[in-house]
């Protein structure tokens, strides 16, 4: 909590530090175990949702959320975007750094200290389900103020039945389609489209909810 820019939470938000502390951890414990077995995930639909849904003339500056061992940081800068990314865990935060070569800001999700209006774009790949439901509203409200005028959102989360809290080492919140669009559209977003993934397969056999937001 002490590094320059690994700001702290506010206090309502304390409540929350040995399950954000938890989860964490456990990616620290399991980093190059994670970088192994996710480098050749292909999220390309994914990448492209949030890159077609930009009005703005290229290059787009990106905060990649949960930016883990830096796969997609490194790919955004491929396509010669500015991405900016930001994890909690240190030993992510560390590799993002290494394979990238991107800026990359060690900051907890619940204690994110954002510049105002900066990003085009925010890509929140498999990270939002790990912020307490209670905290959503807040920590939503710090990425609409983080992006410029009708800049864009993209989620994807593992959906569910509503259902949160400790899911082994991790706090985790499963959210319906209906709810989610509650949280981001009180929040200030639009929302531009939604599907499921992977792709091609029936419902049940599809864990992950794509979303895509504008900034109203």
């Amino acid at each position: 909590m002490s590094a320059p820019d690994r700001p702290s939470a506010p206090a309502a938000a304390r409540r929350w530090e040995p399950e954000m502390d938890s989860t964490v951890a456990h990616y620290d414990r399991v980093a190059e175990r994670f970088r192994a077995r996710t480098l050749d995930h292909d999220v390309s639909q994914n990448i492209q949702a949030l890159i077609e849904a930009i009005e703005d003339t290229p290059p787009f500056a990106i905060l990649d959320l949960g930016c883990g061992p830096g796969r997609d940081l490194a790919h955004f800068r491929s396509l010669g975007h500015e991405p900016v990314g930001l994890d909690g865990s240190k030993e992510f935060a560390a590799m993002a750094r290494a394979h990238s070569g991107c800026e990359v800001l060690h900051q907890d999700f619940l204690a994110m200290r954002l510049p105002a209006a900066r990003f085009h774009g925010v890509f929140a790949n498999a990270s939002l389900f790990h912020v307490p439901t209670a905290e959503l509203p807040r920590v939503l409200g710090e990425l609409r103020d983080a992006l410029k005028d009708r800049g864009v959102l993209f989620c994807s989360n593992p959906h569910g039945d509503n259902s949160e809290g400790m899911d082994g080492d991790r706090y985790c919140c499963f959210l319906d389609l209906d709810t989610w669009r509650r949280y981001v559209t009180a929040a200030g977003f639009v929302e531009l489209k939604h599907y499921y993934r992977p792709t091609g397969l029936p419902r049940d056999q599809q864990p992950w909810l794509a979303t895509v937001w504008r900034k109203a």
